[in-house]
């Protein structure tokens, strides 16, 4: 048994530092590379390539489209599904406005990170003006750089919902209590399409559990992961 971790947009392994050392307990813990292609299915196929035979799967926000697809994909190989400040839903029409001013600038112009302004979007409101969460999270969207940065925001996420009927592991939704970025009706959609999925809510902690809250994430995960393991 393994676990495979799939970041969120603009984030690599080292969203997950916190929760690494109480996540080891379920075999060796697997990051997912979601740099290099251009659609969700694509990431999937790449991250099942060099994947153990069966794991554990916790995909968070971007990552939870790309962990949906690989459930679908290898069904057999996911033993238990945790899906994490994620949507089913596709793409809004102000989101693809911005993908459309993103598309049409030029290659050219350097990659400077992710913006203070939209880094704080994601946290808790006592949070904001936390620098060193801050700088932590600009960190690794500096690490991955304006190539990874261009291919993921113009990525597409096409809505899934109506395919939730496929996913057959046991599947646990996390959803932050104080997400802006991904509803509270949105976890709920999510959590009534996949068949026998629980919703589990994390209060006083933003968009960005794994880094704002790690020990309150892994309360709710670690018993859930334990008691599926072996499914």
């Amino acid at each position: 048994m393994a676990i495979l971790l799939v970041p969120g947009f603009m984030a690599d392994e080292t969203l997950w530092d916190d929760m690494v050392p109480a996540l080891a307990r379920f075999g060796p813990v697997v990051h997912a590379d979601l740099r290099h292609d251009t659609s969700v299915e694509a990431m999937a196929r790449r991250v099942l390539a060099t994947a153990p035979p069966t794991f554990l799967l916790v995909g968070f926000s971007m990552g939870g489209y790309v962990a949906r697809a690989i459930a679908r994909q290898a069904p057999d190989r996911v033993r238990a599904l945790v899906l994490m400040s994620t949507s089913t839903r596709g793409d809004t029409a102000a989101l693809q406005k911005r993908k459309g001013a993103i598309g049409n600038a030029a290659p050219s112009i350097a990659f400077s990170g992710l913006s203070r302004t939209a880094v704080a979007t994601s946290l808790h409101p006592k949070q904001r003006d936390n620098d060193a969460l801050i700088e932590r999270i600009r960190a690794m969207g500096m690490r991955l750089g304006g190539e990874v940065f261009r291919r993921q925001s113009l990525l597409d996420r096409p809505g899934d919902l109506e395919r939730s009927g496929e996913i057959r592991c046991p599947t646990l939704v996390v959803a932050a209590e104080n997400d802006q970025l991904r509803s509270l009706a949105e976890a709920q959609e999510m959590t009534a399409a996949i068949p026998g999925a629980t919703l589990a809510i994390i209060e006083d902690t933003g968009h960005m559990i794994p880094i704002e809250a790690p020990q309150r994430l892994l309360d709710v995960i670690v018993p859930w992961l334990a008691a599926h393991a072996e499914g």
